[in-house]
């Protein structure tokens, strides 16, 4: 199960929970959570490799969809909500301002 964080924006304050590590929800339901969590880019992403690959890529996306998604949110204004997050991030190669 992937390890889950707290997130908030910088200048709304809006906080999220982000997994990181493998997601177990895109494996079992492909496309579908980045589409829930407004991820549209890679939503389109996903849709379009699944179709190049025949689905291959369904597989592989898991492994990694987490830690792009959390990448996302850094480079869109999110900072790690407490030292736990912020130490998760690290551990899994995410590094924010400051680092």
């Amino acid at each position: 199960m992937a390890t889950k964080i707290n997130m908030k924006h910088s200048q709304t304050g809006l906080l999220k929970e982000v997994p990181v590590g493998f997601s177990w929800t895109t494996l079992f339901f492909g496309f579908f959570p980045a589409l829930f969590r407004d991820d549209i880019k890679w939503c389109a992403i996903w849709l379009v490799v699944a179709m190049i690959t025949f689905g291959v890529s369904v597989l592989v996306f898991p492994f990694f969809y987490n830690k792009i998604y959390a990448r996302s949110l850094l480079e869109s204004g999110y900072t790690p909500a407490d030292d736990f997050s912020k130490s998760t991030l690290s551990e899994h190669g995410l590094h924010t301002v400051g680092d």
